[in-house]
């Protein structure tokens, strides 16, 4: 029922977005403790995760989390632990659509998930390189592959910045920046 709820929420913020934006046209600015960085949804093939993902922003979600992991010539992904490393409650997970035909290419924003192909909820990464292994090569255990939904269109330099900070062990994680890397605020910008 929760899941048919969140689908029903996703459609609903999707519809409303077509109607006020060009879907594909969407961006949402990141502002964070070191730089601003904007990016570009792709609604059009990945309309499922975009949606997912500008309901977080709407809500406000975002506010106050933190790239909690940054591994250089990799990715940096953000969007689910506070400053304090508390996890945040989440909505239902989403399905994955790696299979859209986007890739895993340098500046592009993917949802993160666990090894289940659909556990997506509001965790993403952003590609500091082409990880082409990443991407969808079939619908298996092996080739789900991780769905692309956006790409940075500025601030790239503030996501390369990301990988020049130190890193450690935090809260049972790995490559945690040692100095938070805040997302004070998303917002959609009009």
């Amino acid at each position: 029922m929760r899941v048919l709820m969140l689908l029903m929420l996703l459609l609903t913020t999707t519809l409303s977005f077509a109607t006020e934006n060009k879907m594909s046209d969407t961006k949402v600015k990141l502002t964070t403790s070191l730089g601003d960085i904007v990016i570009q949804l792709n609604s059009e093939k990945a309309p499922i995760s975009a949606a997912n993902f500008l309901t977080y922003v709407t809500e406000g979600f975002y506010n106050g989390t933190i790239f909690h992991r940054i591994i250089p010539d990799f990715m940096a992904q953000g969007g689910g632990f506070d400053t304090s490393f508390n996890q945040k409650e989440v909505h239902a997970p989403i399905q994955n659509e790696a299979d859209n035909g986007l890739k895993n290419t340098r500046g592009t924003l993917a949802m993160a998930r666990t090894n289940a192909p659909n556990s997506a909820t509001a965790q993403f990464f952003i590609n500091y390189k082409d990880n082409s292994f990443l991407n969808h090569t079939g619908k298996n255990a092996s080739g789900w592959g991780y769905a692309v939904f956006a790409e940075v269109i500025e601030g790239m330099d503030v996501v390369d910045a990301m990988a020049k900070q130190a890193t450690g062990n935090r809260g049972g994680h790995s490559d945690v920046p040692k100095t938070d890397i805040v997302i004070e605020k998303a917002e959609v910008l009009k």
